[in-house]
């Protein structure tokens, strides 16, 4: 029997009794915080929010979709607001966070915030011209964000320097591991300041994380609101059976008979991305894709679109799995399950934020029980199963059950010797765009490329 709201209602998550003004924040962060509607903190901000404000260096976990951004955009900026004025060229707080949406999107949070503050924010990243932002940084930055890769090219352009560090910020540190970010992310620590605020905030918390945090951070305050790689609880998730040829009918078929305004859909492959926002558009549903082949103008402009429901479905890549940010964006749709299972935690982490209640669909059919059996260890809990009227499957999904995760040995941080700021040398695996040279067969945002360019590369004839 098809899925139906009212048979299955969104959990709402409750929220603690307690105000921001009790954390010692200054009246012009709490008026805007009354403007945007945040009446009372989240769990992680409550408990970061001393601790980022007293200086200490923070090592902080918790589900996406919690509030991390403001975890540390709040003290950091109610901190700022007193000290030495910024120098031309000069930034007071990095932020570094792993792609394009994300740094734009938490960027955007801080302006929020910081709306009636005497500080600056801006944002940097590669795959956009260089020249402007060089300009941007001329007249000294309080705040900046960027990705790894821009903010070291802009180091080279001696466009941006360091000495003025009090803090250093990683977002979502697990992902710039996954995206092979290490070597930039160590050239930038060898740039800054010894003594500094370091905070480090993550959706997930691999050993990774752990043995990077033990090089990094000095006696930090540890947070970890819900256990290593749950799921948020206001997130109701559940998968229906079906083959795998049927998939883009059964999501027709699901937005069709439920009047659900903005669908966030998760495909593997761009071009899976592409053909399914044609399916849909046959079917009269406005969609647009989102994925490494767009543009970033492109990109932004179907995000903005999404976001102000001029179209009801964004169908995206992993690329954007961090990137958004929706406060109410009710339901996530995986048409295709993720190859990583921590992918599938940043996916379904798009809804059920800001404490509203979310929901979680995965479609899956019988070749993906693997990587089901996978998602459903990392969460600790079997996902429920629905097989929706008329799609039977001819190929049943076989029985999962929870596997024992075998701890894995993290990986030590590699250390390559970073550019002095008198040298201001080239990175060696950056491009002119900012971004990290792509491996070979992965293309600018770390996709894996089909055919001859991401497999093995034909035999030539001998020579006689």
């Amino acid at each position: 029997m098809p899925y139906s709201v009212r048979q299955n209602p969104i959990p709402s998550f409750k929220k603690p009794a307690m105000s921001f003004s009790s954390l010692g924040l200054v009246e012009p962060l709490l008026r805007a915080l009354d403007e945007l509607g945040h009446a009372t903190p989240t769990p992680v901000q409550f408990q970061a929010i001393p601790a980022v404000g007293s200086g200490r260096d923070v090592l902080a976990a918790a589900q996406t979709g919690t509030g991390k951004t403001a975890a540390f955009a709040l003290p950091l900026l109610n901190r700022l607001t007193s000290g030495p004025r910024v120098k031309p060229n000069h930034i007071r707080a990095l932020v570094l966070a792993p792609t394009r949406e994300l740094a734009i999107q938490i960027a955007e949070a801080i302006a929020a915030y910081g709306k009636y503050l005497p500080l600056n924010t801006r944002v940097v990243y590669g795959g956009v011209r260089i020249n402007p932002q060089m300009m941007r940084l001329r007249s000294g930055v309080d705040i900046l964000v960027a990705t790894p890769g821009r903010l070291l090219d802009l180091f080279k352009q001696n466009a941006v320097q360091f000495l003025q560090v009090e803090t250093l910020v990683l977002d979502e540190a697990d992902r710039m591991l996954d995206l092979g970010f290490m070597d930039d992310i160590g050239k930038i620590l060898a740039l800054l300041p010894k003594r500094r605020q370091n905070l480090l905030f993550s959706a997930t918390f691999p050993e990774a994380i752990r043995a990077l945090a033990e090089q990094l951070l000095q006696k930090p305050v540890q947070i970890e609101i819900d256990p290593p790689n749950s799921a948020a609880k206001s997130v109701k998730q559940w998968i229906y059976e079906v083959d795998k040829s049927k998939k883009p009918d059964l999501l027709c078929h699901l937005l069709r008979n439920n009047d659900w305004q903005q669908v966030l859909v998760f495909t593997r492959t761009r071009i899976g991305a592409d053909r399914l926002v044609q399916q849909l558009a046959d079917q009269g549903i406005s969609a647009l894709a989102m994925h490494g082949d767009k543009s970033q103008g492109l990109r932004a402009r179907a995000l903005a679109d999404f976001k102000a429901n001029t179209i009801r479905v964004l169908v995206a890549t992993d690329i954007a799995s961090r990137g958004i940010d929706i406060n109410e964006l009710s339901h996530v749709i995986n048409v295709d399950l993720p190859k990583v299972a921590e992918d599938y935690m940043h996916r379904i982490g798009r809804t059920g934020r800001a404490g509203l209640g979310g929901a979680a669909i995965s479609l899956v059919s019988a070749d993906e029980v693997n990587l089901l059996s996978a998602i459903e260890t990392l969460l600790g809990q079997l996902l429920v199963r629905e097989v929706a009227a008329g799609f039977i499957p001819q190929q049943s999904v076989p029985l999962t059950r929870l596997m024992t995760a075998r701890p894995k040995k993290p990986k030590k941080p590699k250390q390559r010797q970073a550019p002095t700021q008198a040298e201001g040398q080239q990175p060696a695996n950056e491009g002119e765009s900012g971004h990290r040279k792509p491996r070979k067969g992965e293309d600018q945002d770390g996709e894996k490329l089909r055919g001859p360019a991401g497999g093995r590369r034909p035999q030539r004839n001998s020579k006689k």
